[in-house]
């Protein structure tokens, strides 16, 4: 048995116990725990989510923008955008192909209910990390290691998170993107793996160590047309199939409660593999967004809460959605492909007549997509270093490593990659889930004060002296 076979193994190993069961079971537990809780928050607050997200195209909020002049200079709006900038992509194209893959059509329907319960996680862990925030040189800062430090006073703990954030995406995720880039390219322009794993790695190297600035500019621009331009694609095909729609919604009710197991997969790999992608794309539970979240400038902690909720619907059961209905509509995903190359195949095959445009689109969209997710993965990780402790020598050897682990993650197996991300993704999600089921009692009592003031026909506005107990640990919002 070859080395790489034998971590294969061993990663499948782990990441089989730790996924398939453990995670699986705390993240569905979760998401129920915070529906009971908040009352299906993420059910009967849509329209709020919805008014508060057309609300806040303005750089502040009227009532309090005197208030903050040096901070906050990110909106609501903003914030929601940058999360869904990192959650469009590789998740969206590549893991649900993979979900239905290897789970069968299924594993469509338990990704819905992911997204549709584990919003109210979203909302939670959003809502805590502007609750916990603090002010940083030019803007708030935030997120699961600074409300477990905050709130739970376990340095030790917030640490952890930090350690398993920069593992997660510095390294895990990371790889999961070069690896993707480098089989779009050679399935769709036979562009050898190894040279592209060399290109990637110098490229991520040089705008890690001084270029982010032009690069962020460059994807405020083409990352949010790529993403337009995708899901106007997969509209295209899926009304080229609308009267198939019926028959695709019956392909996956059917598969994923086992009524026809001729599909592909099983009941429990399309429960497993929907939720693990899922949670791959949408992030809802995963202690990821929050950090996004936490910059946003509001008036009350809810109000990027609901706001980071409709992010999971956004993602999941739009985007999501789309890729899923181009795969199952094509009849190409019990082919043999898998992954991005499987998406490729699909569109390939609905646009027809022998052409590759679609392919070629994808391979593109992908690149710009999960390059800039590397360049935002990476600092990721460099903030949560920085919590830890702030040295320019740790965090250029940090550098070293993510440009090594993009390399190596264009040329590894799929499987490994996967199972890597798998790993890393599920240790920190269950940091941060832990943490939340501590602190969410603090979300709830948001949640009320919220609707309280919105009962009076009031704009909700927080105070740190509405909840005694935390007043100190929240200094952004002294009046």
């Amino acid at each position: 048995m070859s080395l790489q076979s034998s971590v294969q193994e061993v990663v499948g190993l782990v990441s089989g116990v730790l996924t398939d069961y453990v995670m699986v079971t705390v993240l569905l537990a979760a998401a129920l725990f915070f529906t009971v809780t908040t009352r299906g928050v993420q059910f009967r607050m849509a329209g709020e989510m919805l008014r508060l997200l057309l609300k806040s195209g303005k750089r502040y909020d009227d009532d309090r923008a005197d208030d903050r002049p040096a901070h906050g200079t990110i909106s609501s709006f903003q914030a929601f955008a940058l999360s869904i900038a990192s959650r469009v992509g590789t998740g969206n194209m590549a893991g649900v192909a993979t979900a239905i893959a290897l789970g069968g059509p299924g594993a469509v329907f338990w990704m819905w209910l992911i997204a549709l319960l584990g919003a109210s996680s979203a909302f939670v862990e959003s809502t805590l990390a502007q609750l916990f925030k603090v002010k940083g040189e030019k803007s708030f800062m935030g997120g699961p290691a600074y409300y477990i430090q905050k709130g739970l006073h376990k340095r030790w703990w917030a640490v952890t998170f930090a350690v398993l954030i920069t593992l997660t995406f510095g390294f895990a995720f990371n790889s999961v993107q070069s690896n993707t880039i480098s089989q779009a390219f050679d399935a769709c322009f036979g562009f050898p793996r190894e040279w592209m794993a060399v290109l990637l790695a110098v490229m991520t190297l040089v705008i890690i160590w001084g270029g982010v600035q032009r690069v962020s500019r460059f994807s405020e621009l083409v990352v949010p047309v790529m993403a337009i331009a995708y899901i106007l694609l997969a509209l295209v095909i899926v009304c080229m199939n609308i009267t198939r729609i019926p028959e695709i919604f019956g392909l996956i009710v059917n598969n994923a409660f086992g009524f026809d197991s001729a599909l592909g997969g099983t009941v429990g790999s399309a429960m497993i593999m929907g939720v693990k992608r899922g949670l791959f794309s949408n992030e809802a539970g995963e202690g990821s967004t929050p950090n996004a979240a936490a910059t946003a400038s509001v008036t009350h902690p809810v109000k990027q809460g609901l706001i980071q909720a409709l992010g999971v619907y956004t993602d999941t059961l739009l985007v999501c959605t789309a890729t899923a209905f181009i795969i199952l509509c094509s009849g190409v995903y019990a082919d043999g492909h898998d992954g991005i190359v499987l998406t490729q195949r699909a569109i390939d095959s609905e646009l027809g007549g022998g052409h590759q445009y679609g392919s070629i689109f994808v391979c593109v969209a992908i690149f710009f997509f999960a390059f800039t997710s590397i360049i935002a993965n990476y600092y990721y990780g460099e903030t949560n270093i920085r919590f830890i402790r702030n040295s320019d020598k740790a965090v250029n050897v940090y550098r070293l490593l993510v440009g090594g682990i993009v390399y190596v993650g264009a040329i590894t197996s799929l499987d490994i990659v996967w199972g890597f991300a798998d790993i890393t993704m599920a240790l920190m999600t269950l940091c941060n889930l832990a943490a939340i089921f501590m602190l969410g009692k603090y979300a709830v009592m948001l949640l009320k004060d919220y609707n309280r003031q919105r009962s009076q026909g009031k704009d909700p506005v927080y105070t740190a002296s509405t909840i005694p107990e935390i007043e100190s640990e929240t200094d952004c919002w002294k009046e």
